[in-house]
């Protein structure tokens, strides 16, 4: 595809998803920006979600994975299964009887300021770093197909790619997120199923045959028990994807914005649920694209690329299939990419504007104006964190940058633990220290667990260790004053 076909494919989809951003948004006010008014339906919230869910950086990573890892990554997905039912059953009532905006509201009614707003402050720094880093992602993908091709610098390119995704949030942030999170959802699953379509009818491949072909074929192995010490080793993956799930969704103002714009407790867990079972079956159709591609380039003797998250990229924009393919890849990463972006800036702006500049005691007017100038910094700022990520250029920073990001959801994950299956109240002024201390603890033990354990490496895992070193550091906290559960 050349830069001018794949900069109009952008370029119409935008056309349409700032019309549907209009026409759902037009009249929202600061609760249909925070909460969407209550109003969702539920079954719209949950395959608006699908869209929030799939990243672009899954997008075009889990297909490329299938060669080094095979289908492992769906014992993740039957983790995060269960991490959902979790999340319905004591999360969202737990939220929606508080009736909270944000929901690290909880912390300070059960623990005091101190807590609300250092889960408010590990919530900004993970969520810019992580919605930073898959935009940027997506910006190097442009700036390869689009950008350089017309000799633009890639600082423009980010200020484009950011101000597209403050121009569709900041008038009505979720009343419109849900809206446009499902035009992408449905432009994502289009996209993927019909690049399927095209790459088994080019293997000569029936729907049967299909089928048969990736059960029959090697990297199709899901399930792993005979090593502890891999990182694919199943309870690995199950566990890692159940505590990933609670904490990067049910304590993640980003994903539960949503969910608490459902008319009511029952809708928002129907939501949940269906979303979760909606997604697995999403990432199942991504490893069996996976395959597919791994038997295109070994039937046609293409060298697969040294890094595998640019084999989708590079079948679909090669010029081995009809133009259509290489737009639909264009429109599923588009989608994936902004969906995520555009709800974590929204997301951002809430906790900012709630938790950390505080609404209490001012009017709806001041509010707004308040909001809307922290929307644009919040924007200022995803914009130089991805243009410095762009000055280092490496793979170690981003994988730096993740680790970083889930670090940050285990002290998290922690505190919410302690205060839902505890009554006791804690010293509250030093809460910061011990959500500081359980990350530096958790990265000394992965530094030396093959040392210190025979072998043995973490995995998703240490975000479970995370929350236990935060747990362990509330109970040491306790007191016999204070606040002791949510009324």
């Amino acid at each position: 595809m050349g830069p001018l076909s794949v900069l109009l494919t952008i370029i119409i989809y935008f056309i349409v998803l700032f019309t549907v951003s209009y026409i759902a948004g037009r009249k929202a006010d600061n609760e249909g920006f925070f909460v969407g008014n209550r109003k969702s339906s539920w079954w719209m919230v949950a395959f608006a979600m699908i869209g929030s869910s799939i990243s672009g950086v899954t997008y075009v990573s889990v297909p490329g994975m299938v060669g080094t890892s095979n289908f492992a990554y769906l014992q993740m997905a039957l983790g995060f299964v269960a991490g959902q039912l979790i999340i319905a059953y004591v999360l969202i009532p737990l939220f929606y009887r508080m009736n909270l905006v944000s929901i690290y509201g909880y912390l300070e009614n059960r623990f005091g300021i101190s807590s609300h707003k250092t889960g408010a402050w590990f919530f900004f720094i993970s969520k810019m770093l992580g919605a930073s880093v898959r935009l940027f992602l997506v910006c190097l993908t442009l700036q390869l197909l689009v950008f350089t091709p017309l000799n633009i610098p890639f600082v423009i390119n980010v200020v484009c790619t950011v101000a597209v995704v403050w121009l569709y949030t900041f008038q009505s942030g979720v009343k419109s997120l849900i809206w446009t999170d499902s035009l992408k959802t449905f432009c994502l699953i289009v996209s993927v199923g019909l690049c399927i379509w095209f790459i088994a009818s080019n293997l000569g491949l029936s729907f049967g045959g299909m089928v048969k072909a990736i059960a029959d074929s090697d990297l199709s192995r899901t399930f792993f028990f005979d090593n502890v010490n891999e990182r694919t080793y199943f309870f690995k993956q199950f566990l890692g994807g159940v505590f990933t799930m609670i904490a990067m969704t049910g304590l993640d103002q980003d994903m539960m914005q949503r969910n608490l714009s459902c008319k009511n407790i029952k809708d928002s867990q129907k939501n949940m649920i269906t979303s979760g079972i909606m997604q697995f079956f999403i990432i199942l159709l991504f490893l069996m694209l996976g395959v597919l591609l791994y038997m295109f380039t070994a039937q046609n003797d293409i060298t697969n690329p040294d890094k595998t998250d640019e084999l989708f990229p590079m079948i679909a924009t090669g010029g081995y299939f009809p133009v259509i393919v290489g737009i639909l890849f264009i429109v599923g990463l588009i989608s994936s990419a902004y969906a995520t972006a555009g709800s974590a800036l929204t997301a951002l702006t809430t906790s900012f504007t709630v938790d950390i500049w505080g609404t209490e005691g001012k009017s709806e007017d001041q509010v707004r104006v308040g909001r809307k100038k922290i929307h644009v910094l919040m924007a200022v700022i995803m914009g130089i964190v991805i243009i410095v990520f762009n000055i280092f250029n490496n793979t170690s920073v981003i994988d730096a940058v993740y680790t970083l990001a889930s670090y940050t959801y285990g002290p998290i994950l922690g505190m919410f633990a302690f205060g839902i299956f505890t009554k006791k109240p804690v010293r509250d002024k030093y809460i910061p220290l011990v959500a500081i201390l359980s990350p530096i603890l958790c990265f000394i033990l992965q530094t030396n667990s093959e040392k210190w354990f025979n072998g043995y490496s973490f995995s998703y895992e240490l975000l479970i260790m995370n929350a236990l070193f935060t747990f362990i550091g509330f109970s040491l906290l306790i007191t016999g004053k204070g606040k002791s559960v949510v009324k």
